[in-house]
C-alpha cells in the first residue's frame, strides 16, 4: 500500500503539478467567494485544510518534508516554502493542493471554459486525490472515508453564473 501512494505521489508530481506555477488561494479568491459563487472560499477558510499547516499534528514538525507535502500547497514545487519569508502565502491545503497550481488556468476567459481549464492544469479531484494524502501510510490512526469527507469540504459552483459577475482578466 505504502508503495502504490508513493507511486501515485510521484506520478501526480511528475504531471500536472510540476509542470504549472502556483499562486496561491487569494488570487482563487477573487472569484470563488460570496453566496452568489457557492461559499467556495469561505468554506475552505473554515475547514481544517485551511489550517493544516498549524495542526497539531504537525507542530514539530514544521519543516518536515514528509509533513509538509500534505500540510501545506506545493511544498517542493513552487508553493510552500516555511524558509520563505512569504510562506504564508502558500499555508495549509489551499485550492492548488487538490486542483493543481492555477497560475495557467485561473483567468476567467480560461475557467468559463471547462476543457481550456483542464488542458491550462485544473484538476477535478476525486476520491484517488484524497487518498494521496488522507492514508494511513502517514497517519497510522487515520481512517478516512470519502464520502463523509466531500460533506464537510464540498464546494461546488452555482451551475449558472450572471455575466455581470466576471472578474475582469487580469
Amino acid at each position: 500500500m505504502l508503495l502504490l501512494v508513493f507511486l501515485l505521489i510521484t506520478l501526480f508530481t511528475d504531471s500536472a503539478w510540476a509542470q504549472h506555477e502556483y499562486v496561491g488561494v487569494k488570487s482563487c479568491k477573487m472569484c470563488h467567494k460570496g453566496e452568489k459563487k457557492g461559499m467556495v472560499y469561505e468554506i475552505w477558510e473554515a475547514s481544517k485544510h485551511a489550517k493544516a499547516t498549524e495542526a497539531p499534528a504537525t507542530k514539530g514538525e514544521e519543516k518536515n518534508p514528509t509533513c509538509l507535502k500534505c500540510h501545506s500547497t506545493g511544498f517542493g514545487e513552487g508553493g510552500y516554502d516555511p524558509e520563505a519569508e512569504d510562506s504564508l502565502k502558500f499555508a495549509g491545503v489551499q485550492c492548488e493542493a487538490c486542483h493543481g497550481p492555477g497560475k495557467d488556468y485561473k483567468k476567467m476567459s480560461i475557467m468559463k471554459d471547462r476543457e481550456a481549464a483542464l488542458a491550462n492544469g485544473l484538476i477535478i479531484p476525486t476520491a484517488e486525490t484524497c487518498v494521496l494524502c488522507h492514508n494511513p501510510s502517514h497517519h497510522e490512526d487515520m481512517e478516512f472515508d470519502y464520502e463523509t469527507a466531500w460533506d464537510q469540504i464540498k464546494h461546488e459552483l452555482p451551475k449558472e453564473e450572471p455575466e455581470e459577475e466576471a472578474m475582469p482578466e487580469e
